[in-house]
């Protein structure tokens, strides 16, 4: 009925037989966004926020959100990650203005690829971030959340141009 992999024949949903693929190393690194109010950065950059350090918190929970992946979007599988390295940067100045990039990179060796745990985990990172700073700026924004690379397994290597 259809090229997608998480579909069968009849059109039901299906979680993807890996059990016969081989163990490679694979990565994945995504990125995203969220932006803010100047003085809202600078409250973070200072540790002025009531709810505690946003940056290391987001960080961890950021690392939370990529091992729970399998838990929150249906059909994929739970994996053994190996490492996850959550980066959040402050920017006072960037192209949507005061913001901070949140980028995470995902390893492991297995059978199948970690987009979808990079990709939670920024999301996971800059809502933890919003949550923090809620009470001070409502008007914050995520966005761009993107796949940067990835690497391993049958398809190879992407990078996002």
């Amino acid at each position: 009925m259809s090229d997608l992999t998480h579909i069968d024949a009849a059109g039901n949903a299906v979680m993807v037989d890996v059990g016969a693929k081989a163990e490679t190393a694979r990565s994945a690194t995504a990125e995203g966004w969220i932006t803010m109010q100047a003085a809202t950065l600078e409250r973070i950059a200072e540790g002025g926020i009531k709810k505690g350090d946003v940056l290391t918190i987001a960080q961890l929970a950021g690392i939370m959100g990529a091992k729970r992946t399998a838990d929150l979007i249906p059909l994929c599988h739970p994996l053994a990650l190996t490492a996850v390295n959550v980066e959040l940067q402050p920017e006072r100045e960037g192209p949507l203005g005061p913001a901070i990039r949140i980028t995470v990179t995902c390893r492991l060796s297995g059978r199948t690829g970690v987009e979808m745990e990079a990709l939670t985990a920024v999301s996971v990172a800059a809502l933890t971030v919003y949550d923090m700073c809620k009470a001070i700026d409502r008007g914050m924004t995520i966005g761009g959340i993107r796949l940067l690379h990835k690497a391993g397994g049958r398809s190879g290597d992407f990078r996002a141009g």
